[in-house]
């Protein structure tokens, strides 16, 4: 999708792991890509859910609810830097804070 859209957005920004990647760049000079931007949530659960709750549904195959999981807190994104005047994106870089640690 990134190679897509180069040169006509900003920047494309996927989601779907929730776990952050390292593959940001600026395609053709002009467009902010990563493939996932990851989460925000407990660092110990399942995508941000009580991970017996998401072993039980995986395992057994029904429907189960999902609670948001507890616990130290994660935050992931991006930050771009794009030019007014053109829309280029000149910078992406990917914030990863972890409660406790600062992260980057």
């Amino acid at each position: 999708m990134g190679y897509y859209l180069k040169k006509r957005v900003s920047a494309v920004l996927g989601t779907h792991t929730h776990v952050q990647t390292a593959d940001e760049r600026i395609i053709e000079n002009y467009t902010g890509y990563i493939t996932d931007v990851g989460m925000c949530g407990a660092v110990d659960s399942s995508i941000g859910v009580e991970v017996k709750e998401a072993t039980e549904r995986l395992i057994y195959q029904v429907p189960i609810k999902f609670n948001v999981a507890s616990g130290k807190t994660q935050l992931n994104g991006v930050f771009l830097e794009i030019e007014k005047e053109t829309g280029r994106c000149l910078k992406i870089e990917r914030i990863n804070w972890k409660e406790g640690n600062g992260g980057n």
